[in-house]
């Protein structure tokens, strides 16, 4: 009986079980024929992925599956003493199964897969980077733990399409998302909301157990009247909807071409694994010490890293140490934080290449002049991250300019969020053919900088 038992176990270990197909319908037909008595033997010689996999057959099965003996002796072999896996302390090891409720091993095998899972790459995000102050390895993070991103959109009738990621792009900073699918994307106007869900396989060897962590969802019926063209070319017209996310709307039409968020690397990970279904990951407040003495506490020793890209490659990197903004200079509930003046020509920084956003969508692409990617990091005094931003911006020919050093055209790009604003101005050189960043001000609001810094400026 052991050596046939351990035969059909092999087989079934070598075959994916899925709903709903020819191979779920075979297995279901050949165990109904069998007692339970035999089919616990067969499962007995399963490992974890082939009992999830077995377990969706029917309820029958299912319930089989999940025998609490069968899971203490999975989880022991796996996570049990001398074992290089640090799991969390399981309460009752030396407990009778009979007396844990149905089911408890297997949750408490999958929790601690995902927790060491969990620990692994929160090592690996340890590493930070001495240009930005971020985990270095977040890009490598993300991929090795297969970590993607779904786009549900709902119409107003109700009807619910998910779309797969259809292209990304990782920069030093961010991440750009892009969904194109002519066949789903529903007309502008008959949208309701957008969600956007990070998406993550935890491995079990062959099978992957899916989990979703909520990062955004908009109510777009708001968004489309407040919603902003920021640039368009002969194909396409861009509409930023909110900070990090515009839609591509087809010219003279109303229907989609495609969707693209942009995320900014601080707690990316987090976003997009910790949160549930049905709430998104919530950071953590740790605050900075509070400091009596200084009568200028939270109003200086600020560092900037600010990228300037688009969908295909970097056309800024800079470091700016040392910002700060004395308190006779804050106006109108902002503090002001110059990282290039435009009196200073040392610090005027080229720009590589022309501002523009390349779009790709199935055989079409094109690309939109005057626009590209923007992410802002700024940390405080202590080296942590106190804003970050990242989002699609466009510029505009600034008619009158009050900087006499660049006699060619001028242009502005303002930035503006609720508790940040960028402003930076840029001059065309015909003489160098290229552009020239001659300023960049940072405006943080006071009520941020008070709720950071416990003070009441």
């Amino acid at each position: 009986m052991a050596t046939h038992s351990k035969i059909v176990a092999s087989r079934l270990r070598s075959t994916k079980v899925y709903k709903k197909s020819d191979k779920s319908a075979s297995v279901q037909n050949f165990f109904e024929r069998l007692p339970c008595t035999i089919v616990t033997k067969v499962l007995w010689y399963l490992d974890a992925p082939a009992l999830l996999s077995i377990s969706c057959v029917n309820k029958r099965i299912h319930q089989l599956a999940s025998d609490n003996a069968l899971w203490k002796n999975l989880y022991m072999s796996e996570f049990g003493k001398n074992k290089r896996q640090n799991p969390p302390p399981a309460d009752g090891l030396n407990m009778k199964v009979q007396d844990r409720p149905a089911g408890y091993w297997k949750r408490l095998f999958l929790s601690t897969v995902e927790h060491c899972d969990t620990m692994k790459w929160k090592q690996l995000l340890g590493h930070v980077s001495r240009l930005t102050h971020l985990p270095s390895r977040t890009e490598q993070v993300l991929r090795d733990s297969g970590v993607t991103w779904e786009l549900t959109v709902t119409s107003k009738s109700g009807q619910v399409c998910t779309l797969e990621l259809s292209r990304s792009q990782f920069c030093k900073t961010s991440l750009t998302l892009c969904w194109s699918d002519r066949f789903y994307l529903p007309n502008y106007e008959e949208i309701s909301t957008l969600q956007l869900d990070g998406v993550r396989r935890i491995e079990l060897r062959r099978l992957g157990l899916k989990k979703r962590s909520l990062m955004a969802k908009l109510d777009m019926q708001p968004l489309t009247k407040s919603a902003q063209v920021i640039g368009q070319d002969r194909l396409v017209q861009l509409k930023l909807l909110q900070p990090g996310f515009i839609v591509g709307l087809w010219r003279g039409q109303s229907s989609v071409a495609f969707f693209m968020f942009t995320l900014h690397f601080h707690k990316l990970m987090e976003r997009s694994t910790q949160g549930s279904a049905a709430c998104p990951y919530t950071e953590p407040i740790i605050k900075p010490p509070f400091d009596d003495v200084d009568p200028d506490y939270g109003l200086h020793g600020y560092h900037v890293h600010f990228a300037l890209h688009n969908t295909t490659c970097e056309l800024l990197s800079e470091n700016f140490s040392q910002l700060c903004c004395p308190k006779d200079q804050i106006s109108e509930g902002f503090i002001r934080l110059t990282a290039v003046s435009r009196t200073n020509l040392a610090q005027h920084t080229p720009v590589l290449g022309r501002i523009t956003l390349p779009w790709q969508c199935e055989v079409l692409q094109g690309s939109v002049e005057n626009c590209c990617i923007m992410s802002l990091t700024l940390l405080d005094e202590f080296r942590k991250p106190f804003k970050c931003v990242c989002s699609p911006v466009s510029m505009e020919l600034e008619k009158t300019s009050v900087c006499l050093d660049y006699s060619d055209d001028h242009f502005l790009i303002h930035h503006k969020e609720p508790d940040v604003q960028v402003k930076m101005e840029l001059a065309w050189s015909r003489e160098q053919e290229k552009f020239l960043l001659i300023s960049l001000v940072i405006y943080v609001s006071v009520h941020e900088v008070n709720k950071h810094f416990s003070r009441e400026y």
